[in-house]
């Protein structure tokens, strides 16, 4: 199996938080790597996978979910050496999340991010946010903290549904 199909693999993994999302979608895949052992080793000529990941920030309780979850897919393709490798730096960001990851949010009911070149929450200013529903701007923000840490909890004013807003991270 090439890196292209463990790829493509790691698209059915599902982020346990969000199962809409594939941990690629995600973007906390950061690298995969296939090596094939020498064939009088011990490990007689099988390939080994690395996967390495970053977590959406430092002590996300997903990680050891989506590790499984990974190790899990690929030991069901076959694979029976699987390293899962944590990067924390550079630190993930949303804008590693794939357009497709942020479609599928706004279909779930999720408002995704917005770019990390458009806001600057550091400052604090104040972001409108379109409901993923009726795609109103007229929302407000109810709670820094929504379902899970990386999200906030917004109302949107106009069809009075609150939702989720996946939180930009830098």
């Amino acid at each position: 199996m090439t890196e292209a199909e463990i790829w493509a693999l790691l698209e059915s993994v599902p982020d346990p938080e969000v199962p809409v999302l594939s941990v690629v979608d995600l973007g906390v895949v950061r690298a995969v790597s296939v090596e094939v052992s020498a064939p009088l080793s011990l490990a007689n000529g099988e390939p080994s996978v690395t996967i390495t990941i970053t977590p959406t920030y430092s002590g996300c309780p997903a990680m050891d979910m989506i590790s499984m979850g990974i190790r899990m897919a690929l030991m069901e393709a076959g694979f029976k050496k699987v390293n899962i490798v944590q990067q924390l730096s550079p630190a993930w960001t949303t804008d590693w999340m794939s357009e497709a990851g942020k479609r599928k949010l706004k279909e779930y009911g999720i408002a995704p991010p917005l770019s990390n070149k458009i806001v600057d929450e550091l400052f604090g200013e104040d972001h409108k946010i379109q409901c993923p529903q009726c795609n109103s701007m007229n929302t407000e923000l109810v709670s820094q903290f929504g379902s899970t840490s990386c999200k906030a909890l917004y109302r949107c004013l106009d069809c009075k549904e609150p939702f989720d807003y996946f939180k930009c991270h830098r």
